[in-house]
This record gives structure tokens, sequence and C-alpha cells, in this order.
């Protein structure tokens, strides 16, 4: 639609004897302005990007792409729609979108979304149209035990399993929203700064898909990771993880990033006199994590 317009005021300009329209004259053609503001998403590197939307008629209307650098700052917060689809808008999403992006139609990986409310929405990821939760009733516990080396009086410290054992037998440890398509929960260990994944997940019960660090013998069936091999560059394996930060994050599918998303809806401190396979309880960081964000028109 802005397309159409910015054509039609060149061709009166040709007729009249000018080059090219002014910015005034192009956007006063049919255009109105979005403005958004956005706190809480983070950079995406060099081979994903966001995109808005907005929902005309029920059907997805590209507002354009965007960025956010490490300091999350937007690298454009205002962006030109037809007056029609502007009036016509029921919703704004942001979605995450691969560069280059070949396909028209937004990606299954939508972070935020809002209503229009009059000229305004207030976008989380709680809409049904982003991931439809908050994440703030997820609970969590873990043990800390080295599970896949085949001895059981070494390396105690070195592995974390999110399970919880306290009933006398092993049960899921993670109680956590179903997630829609575009999304899987992921395990992390921080070391000295270092975020070790333990594996990506969409289920709190069954093996995660990871088990690159892990010893020879199979772990329990929860999600969960030994660091005992494979050690990346400036890790020392077998280590401890006494004292250090466990995580669970939610990353878009594919995730490029070896670092966590910024969606950490469970953290938990690993005591320094932690005690092996007794279960330790995570605490919900969702609050301090979600993103959030208005558009106006």
């Amino acid at each position: 639609m802005v397309l159409k317009n910015v054509l039609k005021c060149l061709g009166m300009a040709t007729i009249i004897g000018f080059a090219s329209c002014s910015d005034d004259e192009t956007a006063m053609a049919g255009t109105q302005q979005l403005n958004m503001e956005i706190s809480g998403l983070e950079d995406l590197g060099a081979a994903f990007q966001y995109e808005g939307w907005i929902i005309v008629d029920g059907a997805p209307v590209s507002t354009g792409t965007f960025t956010v650098d490490a300091d999350g700052n937007t690298s454009d917060n205002a962006f030109q729609v037809s007056e029609e689809d502007a009036a016509a808008a029921t919703k704004f999403v942001i979605s995450v979108e691969p560069i280059p992006d070949t396909d028209p139609a937004p990606s299954a990986v939508k972070v935020l979304a809002g209503d229009f409310s009059g000229d305004a929405a207030t976008l989380s990821v709680s809409d049904p149209a982003a991931l439809g939760t908050n994440f703030e009733s997820a609970t969590g516990k873990y043990i800390i035990a080295t599970a896949t080396d085949g001895n059981a009086d070494m390396n105690e410290l070195s592995g974390v399993w999110f399970l919880d054992n306290s009933s006398g037998s092993a049960e899921a440890g993670l109680d956590l929203p179903t997630l829609p398509a575009g999304w899987a929960y992921e395990g992390w260990a921080v070391v000295d700064g270092t975020p070790l994944s333990t594996g990506t997940f969409t289920s709190v019960s069954g093996s995660d898909n990871s088990g690159i660090y892990n010893g020879t013998v199979a772990g329990p069936p929860f999600p969960g990771e030994d660091f005992l091999n494979n050690a990346p560059d400036g890790i020392t394996f077998p280590l401890s993880l006494s004292s250090r930060t466990v995580v669970i994050s939610v990353e878009p599918v594919p995730d490029n990033s070896p670092a966590p998303f910024v969606l950490k809806p469970l953290v938990g401190q690993v005591p320094a006199n932690v005690q092996i396979h007794t279960a330790l309880d995570m605490s919900n960081n969702a609050v301090a994590t979600n993103p959030t964000g208005t558009v106006s028109k």
C-alpha cells in the first residue's frame, strides 16, 4: 500500500516536472506512523531480526523489521503503514525472523503481542498470539549429582538433573507451561560467567536432546547433564557446581546463540555446602526477564 502511494506520487511529480517526491509528501500520501516502545528484548546476532506485524481483517501485515543492540536499544521504533490498515488493525505482534527472510509470512516464533484498545496496544509474552503465558506459575526443583560416570563415589558435584526425589523416587522436578510451536525450554549451568547448556526439551519428563558432556552411563530420564567430557575452551571438567547458578530458559527454534535467551523463568543458586542427591528449589524469575512494550497509532 505504501509502495503504491509512493509510485503514484512519483508519477505525479514527473508530470509536473519534478524528479521525485519529498519525504513529507510521501508521508502524507495515505500513510500513518506507528510508534513502538520496547523493553527487555535482546540482540539476536547477525542471523536473525525482529519484525512487527499488525493484524488487519485477521491477516498479518508487516510494519517492518528492526534489531536490538547489546544495550537493548532498538534500531527503529517508528514505522509507516497505510492509514486504512492502521485504522483496521486489531493487534500488534513481534516475531523473530531469519536474515535473509524469503517468507512473506511471520515465523512461528512470536515473542510479544497485544490487542489495540483505541489507538494503543500493550504488548506481553502472555498474549495468545505470542507465548500465551507469563511463566509466573512455573516452579522447579533439581538435584546435584553425577549419574553418568559409573562411579557413585566420584565427581558427585559435576552434574545437575532437573528432577525431584524428595518423595523417595525420582519425579519431574519442573512444572512449566506447554510452549507453542517455535519455542523450547533449555537448561543451563553458569560457570565463571560461561553458560553451559544441559540441552533443550519440551517435556519435563524424559531426557533432553543433549548429553554431549555426559559420561558413558545412561542418566536419569529427565532434563539434565553431567559435566565430565568435551569441556569447552577455558573450562576444566569434571567441575564442581557448588556455588554456581542453574537456569531454565525459553528459547526460539531455531536458536543460533550459545547463551540463554532473554526469557529465564527459573533460576537456582547452588549452595556452597550443597548436599548431593537432595532436591533443591528454583526461584521464579519471570517478572524480571519478561520483555514488555507498547505500540501507538
